[in-house]
């Protein structure tokens, strides 16, 4: 697997069009299709038409969540480049920003529109997922987010030496961890789609906690395969860590759920 010679899509008297942005817009178009798709297939007692309402702040506030968490996590690096803050086609969007971003905004919303956010945000989880496997391929285009040394055939990477981490210039392949997730992600979809989505007796939120616990197993394992984490803790990825939480808070949320209507 070669790594594109550029990350500019095209140029024209000095606006570029770059690969990143194109995908992310194909990924947010993605989310939003499938998300439309299944509730009004699947979740007739969901409002389709609020959630085209509510779709535009989640995914600003999402949008602006990925961002920043990632600034904030690499604050020793963007404090000395303020400029690069706001310049997203360079990459740095993360996942669990975005996440938190739109959990934050999904809860302030339906506490104005007085809808059942656990309802709303199980639809919402099967557009995510979706959109985040075609999100990766960002990753990709900008050369980033690949993982250690490969020496498969067939399956190394090949990053460009300005791209190399230091110390690994002489080295040419490397595992293409955004494809791994990328693939995970779309496992995860199928399990939502397929086999909880059609369980009996589900609650809502189910549906949510569980691709955040699918999700977040998945992110926990490639981690460990990845050399850019923005953030590292005692040798373990702040992603890792994060992961962890979140595993631990949506086992509590199901719990509490099934729980209280004595199914546990």
């Amino acid at each position: 697997m070669i790594s594109p010679t550029s990350s500019i899509l095209i140029s024209i008297n000095g606006f570029s069009i770059h690969y990143y942005g194109l995908i992310m817009f194909f990924a947010i178009l993605t989310a939003v299709l499938v998300i439309c798709f299944v509730s009004k297939k699947y979740f007739k007692d969901v409002d389709t038409d609020l959630i085209l309402d509510i779709l535009p702040v989640v995914i600003i506030f999402s949008i602006l969540g990925a961002r920043f968490y990632y600034v904030l996590l690499d604050w020793n690096y963007y404090s000395k480049h303020l400029s690069e803050i706001f310049a997203v086609w360079h990459g740095g969007m993360s996942i669990h920003g975005g996440i938190f971003g739109g959990i934050i905004s999904g809860l302030v919303v339906s506490k104005i529109k007085k809808i059942d956010f656990l309802k709303y945000a199980d639809v919402f989880s099967f557009g995510l997922v979706l959109g985040q496997a075609i999100g990766r391929f960002g990753n990709y285009f900008n050369c980033e987010a690949f993982g250690k040394p490969c020496n498969i055939p067939y399956l190394g990477l090949y990053i460009p030496p300005e791209h190399r981490p230091f110390g690994m210039e002489d080295i040419s392949f490397f595992h293409p961890t955004f494809l791994y997730e990328s693939i995970w992600d779309i496992f995860v979809f199928l399990i939502l789609f397929f086999v909880i989505r059609r369980l009996s007796g589900l609650k809502d939120g189910t549906i949510f906690c569980s691709y955040l616990i699918l999700y977040s197993l998945g992110r926990i394992l490639i981690e460990w395969c990845r050399l850019d984490s923005v953030l590292n803790i005692a040798g373990v990825a702040i992603a890792q860590i994060v992961s962890f939480f979140v595993i631990f808070i949506s086992i509590g949320i199901l719990t509490a759920l099934y729980k209280r209507k004595g199914k546990i």
